[in-house]
């Protein structure tokens, strides 16, 4: 009895054991497939290019498909590709210098993915772009170039749009008053024409107010976004320049050709199409009756808007 009973503990003690190590195995591999599958997602944020992985973000852009109507790059700036929008990243001011992108009817007609709403460092910056810590306490708000609402069709770009990257530094004041008025009436304007190229950026050479932040981030006066409609058979274009502040005046009052929105910035919008002598007219002139402004948002911005806290 005494043998059987030694025997039949041993037993028990070797089942018991081997469910122990079966427990085991499981529960590491359970750890080892959510560590690989975290680090996956950790690659595709930092969007790394793995050993061998070709260059292929240009063909997968969609609305970037060409890049004849973007600006040319400032030297010494960075050229940097994300989904549906291009931009010329300033390392001395840490932001970008322009902000480009292709708006059509049928991205707005699209179904709209949720805000993102988390500003993170753009990983594609070699030499770092500015953290979302640099505006804490600063008084200025994380103001979008390129606006969520435009890139909300993708799940991609709708995140990409809040890298560091594609933020200046804006009154709250502006942010949530004219420069809100300026992103919906484009809206309006691109249901309207079909398609829309688009390029935002701050005035980065002259006027700075200061620097805030860790990475001294520049604080701009003003702000700009340049309009062309190349669809036929109108083809149109229109500037806006934009105080960094509070407004009461109307939109079009702040439009400009776009030729006098490059002499102020040093900035060729469109680089390729000017050098073939298709750019000059659409440049020089605008005609404001081509772009209709909304009477009822302006009232809403001067009578609601300017005046949230």
């Amino acid at each position: 009895m005494a043998k059987f009973r030694s025997h039949y503990a041993g037993s028990g003690g070797k089942r018991g054991r081997g469910k122990s190590f079966l427990f085991r195995t499981v529960l590491y591999g359970m750890v080892l497939l959510y560590l690989l599958y975290a680090l996956a997602r950790f690659i595709q944020k930092a969007d790394w290019k793995l050993p061998g992985q070709a260059e292929d973000r240009v063909e997968s852009m969609g609305a970037l498909d060409s890049l004849d109507f973007f600006p040319a790059v400032s030297t010494g700036n960075q050229l940097v590709i994300h989904r549906h929008f291009a931009l010329s990243y300033s390392e001395k001011h840490e932001q970008a210098e322009w902000v480009a992108y292709e708006l059509t009817v049928d991205e707005l007609n699209s179904a709209r993915q949720e805000r993102f709403d988390y500003f993170s460092p753009d990983h594609k910056i070699t030499t770092r772009s500015a953290v979302h810590r640099d505006y804490s306490g600063s008084g200025y708000t994380r103001g979008h170039l390129a606006p969520a609402a435009d890139m909300a069709h993708d799940p991609v770009a709708a995140e990409e749009c809040f890298f560091m990257s594609n933020i200046s530094p804006q009154e709250k004041a502006f942010n949530n008053g004219i420069w809100r008025e300026l992103e919906e009436q484009v809206r309006d304007w691109a249901r309207k024409n079909r398609r829309l190229y688009v390029v935002t950026g701050p005035v980065l050479n002259q006027g700075i107010r200061g620097k805030i932040g860790k990475n001294r981030v520049s604080v701009p006066s003003l702000f700009y976004k340049v309009l062309l409609d190349y669809t036929p058979p109108d083809f149109k274009g229109i500037a806006f320049l934009l105080p960094n502040e509070r407004s009461e005046r109307k939109l079009q009052e702040y439009a400009y050709p776009i030729d006098s929105v490059e002499a102020l910035t040093g900035i060729d919008f469109f680089t390729k199409l000017e050098a073939s002598g298709e750019m000059e007219s659409l440049e020089n002139s605008i005609n404001l009756q081509a772009w209709p402004f909304s009477q009822e948002r302006f009232k809403e911005r001067v009578q609601v808007w300017n005046k949230q806290e």
